[in-house]
């Protein structure tokens, strides 16, 4: 639906999941989807994971997504089956956008850790749930998504008033975007959440030219690349300094551990 990214919403022009006939079968297609995704992966975000609740639907032939609805989806009965059929819920939501409080019911109704992003932090308001002060331990955090701008182009483009918040919330002059970047990492990593992601461009301080995705754009996306040359840069050595004086491999394995 409309919201900040995008005022006419994003028409992405897929098809619904018809839950019905899915439920119908005990959910056999995305119990095999799953299992094979866990051959390759410890953990799976479940991308708009408020669509298990309801999602937008909307008409065939639309221009827009601003005629759609919102339509139920499987809830609770979904999480169910898998849990009896894989044995656990080895999952991370992905509950950003328009989060009504069915959606949160439903992620801690099966102690699914819930997404922030350290992005959306610093407008001064000090109850903003993506700012790492409001943060349980069942959290994953991201310096910023594949939707993002980089967080050096964030920086750059940030109102004066929100990088006074972020110089004083990180307790450290912000500068220029040359520190702002892996002082946000530092944040992240410094954060009560469970598990903490940086994108590769975040890592090597890469600018605009590196932005993996604009939401609501069909053309021009997914296109950077990282080339062999970016794999030895000494930022991966302060990555892994600072990933040991934070404790967050011990970190990772116990979120593994406990969804195993």
């Amino acid at each position: 639906p409309p919201d900040n990214f995008s005022a006419q919403g994003q028409l992405w022009g897929n098809p619904v999941y018809d839950w019905a006939a899915h439920a119908r079968t005990s959910y056999a297609w995305w119990i095999d989807r799953l299992r094979a995704l866990l051959a390759h992966v410890d953990l799976i975000r479940l991308d708009h994971f408020r669509g298990f609740a309801a999602a937008w639907h909307v008409p065939a032939g639309a221009r827009t997504a601003e005629t759609g609805e919102w339509v139920l989806g499987p809830g609770a009965d979904f999480f169910r089956v898998v849990q009896k059929e894989l044995g656990s819920l080895p999952f991370f939501a992905e509950d950003l956008g328009l989060i009504t409080p069915d959606v949160s019911a439903l992620r801690e109704q099966f102690d699914i850790p819930g997404t922030r992003v350290l992005q959306f932090a610093f407008d001064g308001d000090v109850d903003n749930v993506h700012l790492p002060d409001n943060y349980s331990a069942n959290t994953v955090v991201y310096t910023g998504t594949h939707d993002n701008a980089t967080t050096r182009e964030w920086f750059e483009q940030l109102p004066n008033r929100d990088k006074r918040s972020f110089s004083k919330y990180s307790k450290r002059p912000a500068g220029d975007h040359r520190n702002a970047t892996p002082e946000m990492i530092r944040i992240a990593w410094s954060s009560p959440a469970a598990l903490a992601i940086a994108p590769l461009q975040d890592l090597l301080n890469l600018g605009s030219q590196s932005r993996m995705n604009i939401p609501g754009t069909a053309d021009g996306n997914w296109r950077w690349r990282a080339t062999p040359h970016m794999m030895t840069c000494p930022d991966f050595e302060w990555l892994r300094k600072l990933t040991s004086e934070t404790n967050r491999t011990a970190s990772i394995r116990s979120m593994v551990r406990e969804e195993s």
